[in-house]
């Protein structure tokens, strides 16, 4: 009988050839699958397997019934347990907490200025001057994501803030170090929270040719450096800031740390006299440690169109993580205002002239940088 078995299975199996898909049929010259395929098929019903006969269970005695349990209720907020999900009121607790600790005892005051703010920025009711400088955008977002990095990282101490007038044009004139312009922004923080006033940066052709920054330049107040909106803006009455030095100075070596760089053709010069407005010599010490400059690509730097492609301690070697500032310590400290109001604004065409109160300038924040070095000690202390 098992050998009968055994051919009948042989004669009804097929074998599927390889490449076929598994599907049953296929390959065999069959229209209908062998029964052997048919069990192989995906959701192929299976014939139910045979039950063995189980004995009887013996009865067992009977007992008086029990008394029927009532139904449970539902599970309160408060009784569910984690497999029945979080409370609302504890997602409420929260949200409030979360709330009081990022904006502090009058929280729901605050987030309803900055619901507020989101609705004004989404339906566009703001303004913006004639340079693209959004006024609310920078006091709000700008100076608020500056502010802690100013306060916690570069620990930033302030000095001379009575030469910075209250009000009128004025050109604050500063050195210009860091391998990435940091120092301007954190002079523009300082200005805002010191001074009350708003200071407008001239900034590079390469600024306003990036997709983004320049975008971000524009609204956060800056404009081209050139003697026509830095004369507009100081007849106007703005504070205005310049960094002669340019890329010569942000991408100079650490070696030559603290040691100015030519400042240009005195085009500064030039407008302050012809608006006859007062120049305030800024010394700014602890930028120059944040990327030490160790090393360049030039033919790289010139294939990008950049002026220079930094290499430091720590970057590109640690990725991302290289970008990290080295959280020095800041001084700025604000000379005295060098008039120019007693200039004739024919005189800013005076070669002379323009390069000896450049000059001027010049030796003045160079010899307060040093006077701060000696004074701060250590970089990182």
């Amino acid at each position: 009988m098992a050998e009968e078995a055994g051919e009948r299975a042989r004669e009804d199996a097929v074998v599927i050839p390889i490449g076929t898909g598994g599907r049953p049929g296929r390959g065999s010259g069959r229209s209908r699958p062998s029964s052997a395929a048919r069990d192989l098929a995906p959701g192929a019903a299976r014939p139910a397997p045979r039950k063995k006969a189980r004995p009887a269970p013996r009865p067992e005695p009977q007992s008086a019934p029990a008394a029927e349990e009532p139904p449970r209720p539902a599970a309160t907020a408060e009784e569910r347990t984690p497999d029945t999900g979080i409370p609302v009121g504890d997602w409420l607790v929260a949200l409030q907490g979360a709330a009081h600790e990022v904006f502090g005892d009058d929280w729901e005051r605050r987030l309803a200025e900055l619901m507020a703010f989101a609705r004004r920025r989404l339906e566009g009711d703001y303004e913006v001057d004639d340079y693209g400088f959004d006024r609310e955008l920078t006091e709000r977002f700008f100076m608020a994501a500056l502010r802690p990095v100013a306060e916690k990282w570069f620990r930033l101490e302030v000095r001379g803030l009575e030469n910075i007038p209250a009000e009128g044009g004025a050109l604050v004139v500063s050195n210009h170090s860091g391998t990435v312009p940091v120092d301007g922004l954190m002079t523009m923080l300082t200005v805002h929270d010191h001074a009350g006033r708003f200071l407008r940066p001239l900034g590079a052709d390469l600024v306003f040719k990036l997709p983004v920054v320049s975008s971000l330049a524009r609204k956060g107040g800056a404009t081209l450096a050139c003697n026509e909106d830095a004369e507009r803006m100081l007849s106007g009455g703005e504070l205005v800031g310049v960094w002669p030095e340019g890329f010569k100075g942000i991408g100079k070596p650490f070696s030559e740390r603290y040691k100015l760089q030519r400042f240009g053709r005195g085009g500064f010069v030039s407008a302050a006299l012809r608006t006859g407005v007062p120049i305030i010599p800024l010394s700014v010490v602890g930028a120059e440690e944040i990327y030490p400059l160790v090393g360049n690509v030039p033919a790289l730097a010139r294939l990008l169109g950049v002026p220079y492609i930094p290499i430091t301690p720590f970057f590109p070697w640690l990725g991302p993580l290289g970008m990290v500032p080295l959280p020095s310590k800041w001084i700025l400290e604000f000379g005295e205002p060098i008039r120019t109001d007693s200039y004739d604004a024919t005189e800013a065409e005076d070669p002379m002239l323009v390069f000896n109160v450049t000059d001027q300038v010049r030796e003045t924040i160079q010899h307060t940088l040093f006077d701060l070095l000696d004074e701060r000690g250590g970089a990182f202390g």
